[in-house]
């Protein structure tokens, strides 16, 4: 590599500065170097500014800047004569501020002294030199400014960037060649026509070459088939049962490769932020590459990588499976067997939030508040300020598998709270790590880690209120209700198709099959898992989230059973849900929130009577005319709005007694003339509408 004196044809120097006295020791080194070539000189100072620019303040901070410009100018041109000049750049970032100004004026070499960069233990990643010499597109001169004295001292490093090659365009056309080729060589009419043979045998050889034709296909299909195996609402039982086979025939990346990866990331070389990296990697995956690690200071890490062609191989991948879908997607035969469109956006969307690192430590930060009560639950720290979309820095989880943990009452109130956490998780904050298999729980200081983060479930409010009469129906036996919120979840409540008395036979068998098991086999999730393959057989469609809740319940399970074999889990989960039905009855007896809920109440039946005393028009506004030759509208609505109003006063009334008559922040007489207030009003009702009859 040359050095700066053997780029003879050097006409433009930069050199950043903020003005110290150290700095100063590297401008005048620029200077002397640019004199030697009678080169330009650009002194850069970069200012950060405080306060939005479309401020007052901001406009005063940027007529400082001006200013600072000029006398930066002066200070140039006193250095290098007519040959000098001055910026000053407004940014919040240094660094970037510099290289682009460096790119802008088509500089040659660019000078920064070398503060902060003395040793790696004072290693800042904002530090301003290691991150220019990293990014920067011409050659770089870091200065040694440490010694003191008039004397310019000697660059300590050089570095020359060329730059990179614009990426190719993805050739769809020859990958769709490659993956046309494979299907065929696989049996395309067989895997996605008619099956040779009816019925079940015909779905499993189609699986097996469909299982074939992905592994062959490469690391994404492999990542789209693993996807696919947690979707039995979208494929057969036989076709899951041979993509949970496929695994990840991919080859680790190299060291070199792996420390690409987080210096492109990083901005700055891995020494700088990494004391030593562990070569074999602990897991290598499609879509990333996990090693141990530790950081510059001694912290133990573990780092996850992702490959560095991965977003650009699934993005290539996803757009001929989208063509593919819409032209195939509406073949009768094919829609048999799998609702395509349905396919390809839970693939995309899975797919997309698994490229972007920031989401998993999102979903961390997010649990970590969710198992905020239990005192042996917790994930691993994150290192957000070493993270980026595409490499993850956690702390290292030192234990041993969950199911190693050592005996004792630490352990047996870990798996109480493991299980009662995910009734937590799914039912009160609708999130839930949805793959809890043994390998993603560990056991270390007395605690179980929840690790990988890279599948989660979201439950929405109606589903969570369901899933809670779902289980209280199962908890209390109750076999024509558990039909009945089944048909509920499924929002199937008004099929007339429907033979309901087979299907609330068979949801009876499986609730007798289980309540009389043993309580090694009362498995939560796998009921779930059961009652979901009947509906289906039925054509019910149960919610995609209510496949993954029960297969993280299943998992769960399993680990708490053998950590605990005497945890009866619908124990555990009805009074669960007690605790919080009487936490939340508690939350509704505060005084404020009562006073608040009344009176939005009583604003609401306001606007109805308003509203009807509008339409019968008993007061001005907009009425409604309409001429029948029985009895008036006006009568009838007159009685309906009379009737609502009692209603929903006496309803009121009744509903106020009940909360207040449990808190002891409310007066004796007040439930009493609440509840003698109500009851007067519905015996009004009533006589009214016996009356009217």
């Amino acid at each position: 590599m040359k050095s700066p004196a053997e780029h003879t044809e050097t006409q433009r120097v930069m050199v950043g500065t903020d003005r110290s006295e150290t700095a100063d020791q590297a401008v005048r080194w620029a200077a002397s170097f640019a004199e030697r070539y009678g080169a330009e000189l650009f002194v850069a100072q970069v200012i950060s500014p405080e306060n939005p620019a479309s401020t007052e303040y901001g406009a005063a901070e940027r007529t400082r800047a001006a200013l600072a410009g000029e006398e930066l100018a002066a200070y140039a041109r006193q250095l290098a004569g007519a040959r000098g000049h001055g910026r000053v750049l407004i940014d919040p970032d240094p660094a970037a501020a510099i290289v682009l100004a460096a790119e802008q004026e088509k500089i040659d070499v660019l000078v920064v002294g070398n503060l902060g960069m003395a040793g790696r233990k004072e290693f800042l990643l904002g530090n301003v030199p290691n991150r220019i010499s990293h990014n920067a597109r011409c050659t770089v001169v870091i200065v040694n400014t440490m010694p003191t004295g008039d004397q310019p001292s000697k660059p300590s490093q050089t570095f020359v960037r060329g730059r990179e090659p614009a990426p190719t365009e993805p050739r769809l056309m020859a990958r769709g060649s490659q993956i046309a080729a494979v299907m065929a060589r696989h049996g395309l009419k067989e895997l996605f026509g008619r099956p040779d043979e009816e019925g079940s045998t015909g779905r499993r050889r189609q699986a097996k070459r469909l299982r074939s034709a992905l592994e062959e296909l490469g690391p994404t299909f492999s990542k789209l088939g693993q996807i696919l195996s947690t979707r039995p609402d979208l494929l057969p039982a036989e076709y899951i049962e041979e993509l949970e086979k496929l695994q990840d025939h991919v080859p680790p990346l190299t060291e070199r490769e792996v420390v690409g990866v987080f210096e492109r990331e990083l901005g700055v070389p891995w020494e700088d932020v990494f004391e030593s990296i562990e070569p074999k990697p602990l897991a290598a995956g499609t879509i990333a590459q996990v090693h141990r690690a530790t950081l510059v200071g001694g912290n133990r890490i573990v780092v996850k990588a992702q490959r560095p062609n991965a977003r650009e191989e699934i993005e290539q991948d996803l757009a001929l499976l989208e063509v593919f879908a819409e032209k195939v997607g509406e073949r009768p035969a094919l829609k048999k067997v799998i609702d395509m469109e349905a396919v390809f956006k839970h693939l995309s969307s899975s797919l997309h939030r698994e490229l972007d690192f920031r989401q998993e430590a999102e979903n961390i930060a997010r649990m970590r508040e969710v198992l905020m009560g239990y005192d042996r639950l917790s994930v691993p720290a994150i290192y957000n300020d070493l993270s980026t979309s595409r490499i993850l820095v956690m702390e290292e989880i030192q234990g041993v598998p969950v199911v190693e943990a050592p005996e004792g009452p630490e352990r047996s109130k870990a798996a109480r709270q493991l299980l009662e956490s995910y009734y937590k998780q799914i039912l009160v904050d609708g999130f839930f790590h949805a793959d809890p298999h043994p390998g993603n729980l560990k056991w270390w200081n007395e605690r179980i880690y929840f690790l990988d983060f890279g599948m989660v479930g979201d439950v929405g409010p109606e589903v969570r209120e369901n899933l809670m009469l779902l289980l209280m129906a199962f908890w209390q036996g109750d076999a024509v209700f558990l039909s009945e919120v089944t048909l509920m979840l499924a929002g199937s409540t008004d099929r007339s198709d429907l033979d309901i008395a087979r299907f609330q036979a068979e949801i009876g068998e499986l609730m007798a099959k289980y309540r009389t098991a043993a309580l090694a086999d009362m498995q939560i999730g796998v009921i779930l898992q059961e009652m979901c393959e009947i509906a289906l057989r039925y054509e019910v469609p149960m919610p995609a989230s209510l496949t993954l809740i029960g297969k993280a319940l299943a998992q769960v399970q399993m680990a708490t059973a053998r950590l605990d074999p005497t945890l009866d889990p619908f124990d555990i989960a009805g009074h669960f849900l007690m605790r919080s039905m009487f936490k939340g009855m508690r939350s509704r007896l505060d005084p404020k929130a009562l006073l608040y809920q009344s009176q939005k109440l009583q604003v609401r039946a306001t606007r109805v009577i308003d509203a009807l005393e509008r339409l019968v028009g008993a007061r001005p506004g907009p009425k409604l005319e309409v001429k029948f030759r029985a009895n008036t509208l006006e009568d009838v609505v007159h009685r309906t709005g009379h009737r609502v109003a009692l209603g929903l006063t006496a309803a009121a009334s009744l509903l106020a007694a009940g909360l207040t008559a449990g808190s002891a922040a409310v007066a004796e007489w007040i439930p009493a003339g609440f509840g003698v207030g109500g009851a007067v009003l519905t015996l009004g009702l009533i006589a009214d509408a016996m009356r009217r009859h």
